[in-house]
């Protein structure tokens, strides 16, 4: 039987739509690309014959050009591929429709089902939500038309330039009020839908073949085995929490208390997670048995059974077995910073930068309305820099050619215009050439993690991920050394046997560069080089490091007493107000290396709360500390933000940062004029003089105070607020039954500093491979077994329950995210079980560092 792998089922997926991609330009928006990047799918759409692959959010007039070819035929078909809900990806493939000029079919693929679409809050669609959308999309294209032959009959002196929007027609019937209709610009800048479209007006004669299909491929998988969802899809950024009492964060579950969610209750990130699993599950020819330890995760398994009850009769599946975990009963592990070679990458490379936000474009009021909010998650496809690795020749990019060779081409683009409008093109021309790196726009000189590439067949991605820092640097530098050798090229290098360090590898890294026929073939080691040697830069790994030298600290700390722990906090939050009092030159902080600063002691200050709640545990609301012990933090958080407001944006800080940020401002200004005013000789004033600038000096003074004080209680209120919540994520291990419990509270029968030291996944699969019961952890049976358990039952033919060790797939899906720690525990808790017949999925919601994770609690 074929082992799993999710790379080969998303690659296999886009094969089997290929009679649609054949032909057609394709156009992908942010989610399917992030997705694409991973699988390395961008060859694959060539090869099945696509004109063309372009981006659905950041689509031109000049996309057309492919059309140009005239061995291509005529008939116009373009293909969109979203990872959002249709009503979101709408005002794009309406503007993508005005762009192309006589399209004749258009394709869309959503990652979203039709079910989902019915069940999601924001969703307008029923449950035949495409038929629904191909009709809706059809009227809104005709009424394009129609003011596509209104324009062509206005006079070029006039030059009037309307704006679209259906708000009674088309897409606006769909929605509730004025401000859930999406007004379907060209552009943001407020241009005409039909300004970018220089082949002139839509043909009213033409007609329009729309069709919608699901695809539900749309991951992003780093190995065949681990796979994220993309950052900017609707799956990931639909929230998991609503605002009450036991949630932390809209991007992470609800504490678990035990009780299952109300039907109007559950958060829309259940609905699409479930209908994503079920569907993927599907595409892999899995038949899932469920098991959850989290009330959220209940909920999705309780979505995903009743689905599997309804469409899962009479099909013949491989059998598994669907761990559902939520995140929240393990925040600890990812807060901190692990030896993890690929969390160590993602938390040094820079990511792409998100597009804007789709909740905008759709009318945040509704969404205010029904308490719903989106989550903007971390790109997940990182930039790693290779500019630097290129030989210095290769490297320069003559810009000003680059920027000629535009003007040129936009001038024969539209010779036929007037030349005004040349002009404007040659803007065009001059703004690319004008900007501040064109390599940086365009990305000539950056790569990406692709989970395809592979060394002699074991990819490269799937290989690290099973490594530590050390472990993996070295593996690297073998697989340069062997590259090497098979090109034939000779490093003057000196190496040392069990270590790789930064000057090596970029020795060799360059050497494979030098040329581009070795560039292209061994890009795939180039780039994971790359990312290695940005992270052993000192600049990130010497702040890593201080990072795992305070939480160590931390954790001895909090293994003495409660007082110790506070100290200990107390100490990191003194010593960063004074790293950041000294890093200041010129109004901006400095990065001081392998220091730590304020917003990263925050960071600790929540480890800290997290280890005090596991080895101080309280009752009530109140904190593992006492009140004397606190109140030493909440002045030394007080004093550190008043120092320096503007170093970090704080969620409790919301609305009072700008004044903060005025009133440290006046005070240096006022230090300032103080210092030049002592510099004055006292005998130019008079008597006179003298005592009415006094007065006027002391009036200002006491209006300063107490502005000043005003500010500082406020203050004080917020940092207060903000204790209450480090109380909540205190009370984790007392008030989330599953902790309270479940695995983690198993570990006497599981000795030993190394168990105790691991997280989550990691004593879960053990104690489950091992076949031991885990309190808390539920099994979903489906609608056939219960039948078996309640009616068959009398009768001795009842079912036993089943075990997740007896499956031999396993797929552990972290709701809300999980890390590369994670995946690394798990497969080592894998190789400790001593069952090489179990094959082990690794899925999360997001790839979470700790920097997400300080944003998803405390971040603005």
């Amino acid at each position: 039987m074929a082992l799993a792998d999710v790379t080969k089922c998303c690659i296999d997926s886009i094969k089997q739509i290929s009679e649609h991609i054949e032909g057609a330009i394709l156009y992908l928006d942010s989610g399917c690309t992030e997705s694409f990047q991973y699988m390395g799918a961008f060859p694959v759409l060539l090869e099945l014959g696509a004109r063309a692959v372009c981006s659905l959010e950041n689509m031109c007039s000049l996309d057309a050009v492919v059309n140009w070819n005239s061995n291509f035929d005529p008939m116009r078909k373009i293909v969109v591929m979203t990872s959002r809900l249709l009503s979101d990806a709408h005002r794009y493939i309406v503007r993508c429709l005005s762009i192309h000029h006589g399209v004749r079919h258009c394709v869309i693929f959503t990652s979203i089902s039709e079910i989902a679409h019915s069940a999601y809050p924001d969703s307008p669609l029923g449950p035949d939500a495409f038929r629904e959308y191909e009709t809706l999309l059809l009227q809104d294209y005709e009424e394009l038309v129609k003011k596509g032959e209104t324009k062509s009959g206005q006079s070029e002196v006039s030059n009037l330039k309307e704006k679209m929007t259906f708000e009674d027609e088309g897409w606006s019937r769909l929605t509730s009020s004025e401000e859930d209709t999406p007004h379907l610009e060209a552009t943001s800048s407020g241009k005409d839908l039909y300004e970018d479209n220089p082949l002139g007006p839509l043909d009213v004669g033409q007609t329009l073949v729309v069709s919608v299909h699901h695809f539900p491929m749309i991951l992003c998988p780093f190995s065949p085995r681990v796979f994220v969802l993309p950052s900017e899809g609707s799956v990931a950024e639909a929230c998991l929490s609503s605002e009450h009492e036991d949630s932390l964060s809209p991007g992470l579950p609800p504490i678990s208390t035990g009780s299952f969610s109300d039907g109007d209750e559950v958060p829309p990130a259940a609905t699409l997670t479930a209908n994503f699993l079920y569907h993927l599950a599907a595409k892999m020819d899995l038949k899932m048995e469920i098991f959850s330890l989290g009330d959220l995760s209940k909920t999705v398994g309780k979505i995903l059974t009743d689905m599997s009850s309804l469409y899962d009769v009479g099909r013949r599946k491989r059998p598994a077995g669907l761990l559902l975990v939520d995140r929240t009963c393990d925040l600890l592990t990812p807060c901190c910073h692990g030896d993890s070679l690929v969390d160590r990458m993602f938390s040094s490379l820079p990511r792409r930068k998100r597009t804007a936000s789709y909740t905008h474009m759709k009318g945040s009021q509704t969404q205010f309305k029904l308490g719903i909010s989106s989550v903007q998650r971390s790109p997940v496809d990182v930039q790693i820099p290779l500019a630097k690795l290129l030989s210095e020749e290769d490297s320069k990019i003559d810009e000003s050619w680059v920027s000629k060779n535009i003007e040129a081409f936009l001038c024969g683009w539209d010779a036929h215009n007037m030349s005004s409008q040349i002009v404007n093109l040659v803007d065009v021309s001059n703004k690319v050439h004008n900007e501040k790196s064109l390599s940086s726009e365009i990305q000539l000189l950056s790569g990406s993690f692709v989970s395809s590439e592979n060394f002699r067949g074991t990819p490269y991605m799937e290989a690290i991920l099973d490594r530590r820092t050390k472990d993996g640097a070295i593996l690297i530098k073998k697989w340069l050394q062997e590259t090497l050798r098979r090109e034939n090229l000779n490093v003057n290098v000196r190496t040392r046997t069990g270590s790789a360090n930064k000057s090596e590898l970029q020795t060799m890294v360059k050497a494979l560069a030098e040329s581009q026929s070795s560039l292209m073939r061994n890009r795939g080691i180039i780039q994971i080089a790359a990312a290695t040697l940005a992270t052993l830069d000192e600049s990130h790994s010497a702040q890593w490091d201080a990072f795992i030298s305070a939480e160590k600290m931390l954790h001895v700390s909090a293994g003495d007493t409660s007082q110790s722990l506070a100290a200990q906090i107390q100490d990191l939050i003194n010593k960063s107000t004074l790293i950041s009092s000294h890093g200041q030159k010129n109004g901006k902080l400095e990065p001081s290396r392998g220091l730590l600063s304020l917003k990263d002691a925050l960071l600790l200050m929540i480890t800290g709360y997290i280890l005090a709640g596991q080895n101080f545990p309280t009752s009530g609301s109140g904190g593992p500390f006492s009140w004397q012990e606190e109140q030493f933090l909440k002045d030394a958080i007080t004093d550190a933000i008043m120092e320096n407001p503007s170093e970090v944006k704080l969620k409790f800080l919301h609305g009072l940062t700008e004044e903060l940020e005025a009133n440290i401002n006046r005070s240096k200004s006022e230090e300032s004029k103080e210092t030049g005013s002592n510099q004055l000789d006292i005998d130019d004033f008079d008597d006179d003089q003298w005592g009415k600038w006094g007065d006027e000096d002391a009036d200002d003074n006491k209006e300063q105070v107490y502005d000043d004080m005003q500010l500082k209680l406020e203050l004080r209120d917020r940092v207060d607020n903000l204790f209450k919540f480090l109380h909540k994520v205190s009370g984790l291990q007392g008030r989330n039954i599953n902790l309270r419990e479940g695995a983690l509270g198993l570990e006497s029968n599981f000795d030993g500093d190394s168990y105790s030291s691991k997280g989550l996944l990691y004593k879960l699969l053990t104690k489950v491979l091992g076949k031991n019961d885990v309190p808390g952890l539920q099994y979903h049976s489906s609608t056939v077994g219960r039948l078996f358990k309640s009616g068959f039952g009398r009768f001795g033919l009842g079912q036993a329950k089943p075990s997740l060790a007896d499956q031999n797939v396993i797929l552990v899906f972290v709701i809300g995210g999980i890390n590369g720690l994670e995946v690394r525990e798990a497969l080592e808790a894998l190789s400790e079980s001593g069952r090489p017949d179990i094959e082990l999925i690794l899925g999360g919601t997001t790839f979470l560092t700790p920097t997400d994770m300080f944003d998803l609690l405390l971040g603005d």
